[in-house]
């Protein structure tokens, strides 16, 4: 597997497949783990398709297996990031608490940007479909 970041609260690697595995570390680490598995299977019931689907989780290890959501974007601007972490808020009720580019991806795939990093996120109640 190829590290893609090795920083004090993860480890990430990509697999020969693509899939991104996401070993969590550093304070409250079985907390952050455990929130973005339910983050990212909410997303996934809801119908979220520009985050990435999770794919499993070994809760002893703390080792999160994801789908690879394209590259980082930094140079997104500001105005379609908040645009990007309000229509997740909006549309699937999950409030990002990190809201900055560097959880930006672009994926050349589908052609779309994506939002990653459900560590510190807040489930909220699933909005209406009227709004």
């Amino acid at each position: 597997m190829r590290n893609l970041k090795d920083g004090i609260r993860s480890m990430v690697k990509i697999d020969y497949y693509g899939n991104v595995h996401k070993y969590f570390r550093g304070t409250d680490k079985e907390e952050r783990f455990a929130n973005e598995v339910k983050i990212l299977k909410a997303l996934e019931e809801r119908g979220c398709t520009n985050v990435p689907k999770f794919i499993e989780a070994n809760e002893e290890e703390l080792h999160l297996v994801t789908s690879n959501c394209g590259s980082p974007a930094p140079d997104i601007s500001k105005k379609k990031c908040d645009k990007l972490f309000q229509n997740l808020e909006d549309k699937y009720g999950v409030r990002h608490d990190d809201p900055f580019s560097r959880n930006i991806t672009y994926d050349e795939k589908t052609g779309q940007f994506c939002i990653i990093d459900f560590e510190l996120a807040t489930l909220l109640d699933m909005p209406s479909k009227e709004q």
